[in-house]
């Protein structure tokens, strides 16, 4: 995504993996569990579990502590000490400027068909993840759909600039339907160097329950950090199609996983 993939998180890089570029090869509703490798921006992501569990999963601890300190038996033990400490700045930076909001209704009939907006800006790239789920939190979410909402259409995908995005949505057989929680937004390029965050935005197309009440629902922000900046940017030259990849690799943690709050839209007449 993001540094790498959702459901391909496990995996190592291959034709079919989604290293460094979201999920190119996998258009399907997932949940933030399966981005293990990226590391969390907030404590209160991770409410919940173990202590230190958690304290591990924090962007600071997972990534930024052994980039600073070029850890041994890592990508970063062979980087100069002053180019490991200006890359974190900058991811850090990046971080910081990073957001994802939500809009959605406060109150909807029963059975009524109404627009959730998830805006994000920032993120490394060159592909975020954006996903509806149930829950902040990073290993107990479920998409949105197990709350009750019916995502009834495909995902409206406006990238940088507002750019309308479908090719990645079209991978999926329109037989199987293309009414997704979560999608890619291809050409993701923010540079903390030049304080240049690009945004973009997702209108989901849900159904409320039938039965009334008040049910869940928030926006997940799945991003890279290291591509963000030449520093943080490597190319095999072994690849045939040169593709960059995050410096740290595919255990660096330099993928991130952040929240909305959530919200709780009331079902009723």
């Amino acid at each position: 995504m993001f540094r790498s993939s959702l459901a391909v998180l496990m995996l190592a890089a291959s034709t079919a993996a989604a290293y460094p570029g979201g999920t190119p090869d996998y258009q399907t509703d997932v949940a933030p569990f399966c981005a293990s490798c990226h590391a969390s921006v907030d404590v209160s992501s991770l409410a919940g579990a173990p202590p230190d569990r958690a304290t591990r999963e924090l962007a600071a601890n997972k990534h930024l502590a052994p980039l600073r300190s070029g850890a041994p038996n890592t990508p970063y033990a062979t980087m100069a000490e002053t180019d490991r400490s200006l890359l974190a700045d900058l991811v850090e930076k990046l971080d910081r400027e990073s957001t994802v909001e939500i809009a959605a209704p406060a109150k909807v009939a029963p059975g009524q068909e109404f627009d959730v907006t998830v805006t994000v800006k920032g993120g490394g790239g060159p592909v975020a993840g954006v996903g509806l789920v149930d829950a902040d939190q990073r290993w107990y979410a479920r998409s949105a759909p197990s709350a009750g909402w019916r995502v009834v259409a495909a995902p409206v995908i406006r990238g940088p600039g507002a750019k309308l995005q479908t090719k990645w949505l079209e991978k999926r057989p329109e037989a199987l339907g293309r009414n997704l929680s979560y999608v890619n937004i291809e050409g993701i390029s923010s540079d903390p160097a030049n304080d240049s965050y690009p945004s973009a935005e997702v209108v989901f197309r849900l159904e409320a329950p039938a039965v009334g009440g008040k049910y869940p629902i928030a926006a997940v922000f799945y991003y890279g950090t290291e591509l963000a900046s030449p520093l943080g940017t490597k190319v095999d030259p072994k690849d045939p199609q040169q593709r960059k990849s995050p410096v740290g690799g595919f255990g660096g943690a330099s993928g991130r996983v952040r929240f909305t709050p959530v919200e709780s839209i009331e079902v009723g007449l």
